[in-house]
């Protein structure tokens, strides 16, 4: 991958919505793109592995976690799965756990912060809905860009 967000953001200006630098990297990758899927859910983790064990080719997980530090919606076997599956990455508006893990994973992961306690399991959330975090819509089927620099969506693909 050769993009750089501060290249299509000097680029597309226009074109693209960038979020609120909140996240950090955790994943074995520091850059992914892809087309976004979404899960929407608090603290219950059940609806992003079901969406992790569906074909990940070319997509981006998204993840409206609301921003709870209570507790960790992905940890080393989802994103192993996540990595087996072919995702590009994973956005979480959350917590994750096992980042020692994960950071051996050839997966892009960016997440708010860690947490060592797992997520409840009783199949509450949805999935690929329209979320909006760090100020920005994330659409199910628009594209996301992530680096070392930030987050960045475009409804179309971007070539820098």
């Amino acid at each position: 991958m050769s993009f750089k967000t501060a290249d299509l953001c000097d680029q597309y200006n226009e074109a693209i919505h960038i979020a609120k630098p909140l996240f950090a990297d955790f994943g074995g990758r520091s850059k992914f793109c892809g087309v976004i899927n979404t899960v929407k859910c608090h603290e219950d983790n059940s609806f992003v592995r079901a969406e992790l064990e569906t074909d990940g080719d070319g997509k981006v997980l998204v993840i409206d976690g609301g921003g709870s530090l209570r507790c960790a919606l992905l940890g080393d076997q989802l994103a192993d799965l996540a990595m087996k599956n072919h995702w590009a990455g994973i956005v979480i508006y959350g917590c994750i756990r096992d980042s020692a893990d994960i950071a051996n994973i050839k997966i892009g992961v960016k997440a708010l912060a860690t947490h060592p306690r797992k997520s409840v399991k009783r199949n509450h959330g949805e999935r690929n809905i329209k979320v909006n975090f760090a100020n920005v819509d994330f659409e199910p089927g628009a594209y996301i860009y992530c680096d070392e620099d930030g987050i960045i969506t475009s409804a179309k693909p971007l070539q820098d």
